[in-house]
């Protein structure tokens, strides 16, 4: 059975199913909102603060491109004061949003400009939108600020610490921003090699060339040919690190390290975080790992 055609079948036994769980929090004053994952999760948490209950969709330390959804989690959405979601990358999220949730929901990939994604192994542009919008700093200090507007207008009581924290939230990136901008301006190389085709947005703001060895999905699995293509790439331009992600088998990645005789490494697509780091530390650690590969001063 196709997961649109149970949602349509079965939102109104999820909220049933959820007891009190389907309770809004807004009926005791909290403003509730729902996230789609952790990138999302993020801003809203840091631009609500302790006045809001946030919710994450994607659970802690799992892949959320291929999340499906249970019956509380559409009991969530239905209830929530407000849906945050990136249209295409969670495809359960999408059809709950248009099924429970499509005035009080905000499509984040419409808040700023998008590019298509890249085909894996030549790094050319493809036909998909790419979703991954969150990478670079300065398309997610204005989706920190588009959420910082919703929710003055779900909480006008409020509007003025949202703000604020919604302001204080872009310096932070800003200054995220000029610190990849400095640090990867003068560096030996400037190709990077990834598993899958995350990074586009990233790649762009500062000057790099992306190759993915698999496409916008991480699960997917490059054919022969696409891992040729990315072995003469990397050992044209003496790639010296692969990079993979944190929540995918590094298989590829080793495969084509062995061949042209590089190295492995963590490279964040900050979908989802270790304990004890957020977004800023974890683009951190992406900088200083992009660095050390790229060979910079």
């Amino acid at each position: 059975m196709k997961w649109s055609g149970w949602l349509a079948g079965s939102a109104a036994l999820a909220l049933a199913l959820s007891g009190c769980a389907a309770t809004p929090p807004a009926q005791d004053g909290t403003v509730s909102v729902v996230a789609g994952f952790y990138p999302l999760q993020y801003l809203a948490e840091r631009i609500g603060g302790s006045g809001i209950m946030v919710t994450s969709l994607a659970q802690p330390g799992a892949e959320p491109h291929d999340l499906e959804l249970t019956p509380r989690q559409l009991a969530r959405v239905a209830t929530a004061d407000l849906v945050l979601y990136l249209r295409t990358l969670q495809p359960a999220v999408d059809d709950a949003v248009g099924l429970n949730a499509p005035a009080r929901s905000l499509d984040l990939l419409s808040a700023t400009s998008v590019q298509p994604a890249q085909e894996s192994g030549t790094g050319t542009d493809t036909g998909p939108v790419d979703p991954h919008v969150w990478l670079d700093p300065v398309r997610y200090a204005q989706l920190a600020d588009v959420v910082a507007a919703r929710l003055s207008e779900v909480d006008p009581a409020h509007a003025g610490t949202y703000r604020r924290n919604g302001a204080t939230l872009a310096a932070d990136l800003t200054r995220l921003d000029g610190d990849y901008a400095a640090g990867l301006a003068h560096c030996r190389r400037n190709q990077i090699v990834t598993t899958h085709t995350a990074f586009g947005y990233l790649a762009g703001r500062y000057g790099l060339t992306q190759v993915g060895i698999a496409g916008l999905s991480p699960e997917e699995e490059p054919s022969p040919r696409t891992l040729d293509q990315v072995r003469r790439f990397a050992a044209a331009n003496g790639i010296t690190t692969i990079f993979y992600e944190d929540q995918v088998s590094p298989q590829y990645a080793d495969t084509v390290a062995q061949e042209v005789g590089a190295r492995t490494a963590v490279l964040s697509p900050v979908e989802v975080v270790a304990p004890g780091k957020d977004y800023l530390s974890a683009m951190r650690t992406n900088l200083g790992t992009l660095r050390a590969a790229l060979d910079c001063p």
